[in-house]
């Protein structure tokens, strides 16, 4: 009995992230219809590269581990020539973290609700494209 509270205790911890949710969300807001390559990876996981077109998105959610030391680093670049790139840090510790590529850099919006969705522009500026 006392291994089967044990294993409850430790999966609901472990579905807990998930639960709460865990992601990343890449918003292609670029003008000039340009396209947006991306690549992010974890210690675990390789996301893309992905070519996001004008107005598209990447979506993903994924686990992240009991220690909430997950980490996502990522690489954008604006197309066509992929001259201007820039990376970052796109997930840590907890939550959805919606980042958006624009002209004059990348923005980044944290939600702490169990999906994404649109409303409000809370967005900050997080980075300068190079």
């Amino acid at each position: 009995m006392k291994n089967l509270t044990i294993f409850i205790f430790v999966f609901s911890l472990c579905t807990l992230g998930h639960v709460s949710g865990a992601g990343i969300r890449i918003v292609n807001e670029l003008k000039s219809r340009k396209t947006l390559w991306m690549r992010c990876y974890s210690k675990d996981d390789v996301l893309g590269p992905t070519v996001i077109p004008n107005g598209g998105q990447f979506t993903d959610y994924f686990f992240h581990n009991l220690f909430g030391t997950t980490r996502f680093m990522c690489t954008l670049k604006q197309g066509p020539g992929f001259s201007h790139s820039v990376s970052f840090r796109a997930f840590k510790n907890s939550g959805l973290w919606d980042w958006r590529a624009r002209e004059d850099g990348i923005y980044l919006r944290r939600i702490y609700k169990a999906k994404f969705d649109d409303g409000g522009d809370n967005l900050h500026k997080e980075q300068n494209w190079i």
